[in-house]
C-alpha cells in the first residue's frame, strides 16, 4: 500500500502537492523494484476521516492527480488500485476510470455498519450503476466485509459467511476479510468459513506479516501495509529490507 501524505484540507496537511506526488511515487518505485504484485493507494493519513456525503472536491482532485503520476511516471501497466477514506466507493470509481487504475476497494458493500466516521450505509446497488453509468466496468470492487474500525452490533446477527455470500450476490468482485484495526491480523478461521461458502477470490486487509502469512494459505491475495513500514507502524517510511523478506517468504509458499 501507499500510503498517501495528507491532502489539501485535511488537518494534518503539511506539504505541497509536489512533494506528495514525488514521495508516492518513490515509494511505488520501492514496490516495482521488489516485484510486489500490485499497489492500493489511500488517503489514509486524511485523519480524521469523514463520510462521502461530506466529502470536498479538492480530495478527489487530489488524489486524481496522484494516481494519474504513479501510473505514469512509474507503474503504466502495472496492477493499480485506489481506496478513499472513509467510503469513498463512487469517488474511487471516478478516479479510476480517469486513471486508468485497474480496481478499488469498497467500504459498505453490503449491510450498514456504524464506523469511527459515522453511519456508512450499504451502497452495492448505487455503485454498480455508477460504475455501469461511467463505462468503468473494467474497473473491480473488491469489498470489505465486517470490516475494521467499525461496529456490527446492528448487523450482529448476520455471520461473516452470510454477509460474504451477500456480497457475493450483489456482484462483488472479491472478499476482503480484516481485523479489527489498522495492523491487526483477520481471523485464520474467518477466511477458512468464506472460502467455503463463497466462489469469490478472498484476501486478507489487515495485519498481514512475513511470520503469519503461514496462517492464511487459502487466501487469494494479502494487502498489506503497516508491515512494509518501519517497526511495522502503518505512518512510518517503507523499510525496503522488510518488503524483501516478505516477499522471499511468500514466494517460497507459492512454490
Amino acid at each position: 500500500m501507499i500510503h498517501i501524505d495528507a491532502l489539501p484540507g485535511a488537518p494534518l496537511h503539511s506539504k505541497t502537492m509536489d512533494e506528495i506526488v514525488t514521495k508516492a511515487c518513490r515509494e511505488a518505485e520501492v514496490y516495482l523494484r521488489n516485484k510486489v504484485d500490485g499497489i492500493l493507494i489511500e488517503n489514509m493519513h486524511d485523519i480524521p476521516y469523514i463520510r462521502p456525503t461530506d466529502f470536498q472536491p479538492e480530495t478527489v482532485a487530489c488524489l486524481s492527480r496522484v494516481c494519474a503520476e504513479i501510473k505514469r511516471n512509474v507503474l503504466n501497466n502495472y496492477p493499480c488500485g485506489l481506496q478513499i477514506l472513509a467510503g469513498g466507493n463512487k469517488e474511487a470509481l471516478a478516479v479510476a476510470k480517469a486513471c486508468s487504475l485497474n480496481f478499488i476497494r469498497a467500504e459498505g458493500f453490503v449491510f450498514g455498519h456504524v464506523a469511527d466516521e459515522g453511519y456508512i450505509d450499504a451502497n452495492a446497488g448505487v455503485l454498480l450503476r455508477y460504475r455501469k453509468n461511467i463505462d468503468a466496468e473494467d474497473v473491480l470492487i473488491f469489498t470489505d466485509v465486517k470490516k475494521k474500525h467499525s461496529s456490527h452490533a446492528i448487523t450482529a446477527d448476520v455471520s461473516v459467511e452470510e454477509t460474504a455470500k451477500a456480497a457475493e450476490f450483489f456482484q462483488s468482485d472479491g472478499i476482503i476479510l480484516t481485523g479489527t484495526s489498522t495492523g491487526s491480523p483477520a481471523e485464520s478461521t474467518e477466511l477458512h468459513l468464506v472460502k467455503k461458502c463463497c466462489s469469490l477470490p478472498v484476501l486478507i486487509g489487515s495485519g498481514i506479516t512475513a511470520v503469519n502469512m503461514d496462517n492464511y494459505k487459502e487466501a487469494d491475495a494479502f494487502i498489506v501495509g503497516s508491515h512494509f513500514k518501519k517497526d511495522g507502524i502503518w505512518m512510518n517510511e517503507l523499510d525496503e529490507n522488510r518488503i524483501k523478506k516478505f516477499i522471499e517468504k511468500l514466494s517460497y509458499l507459492k512454490n
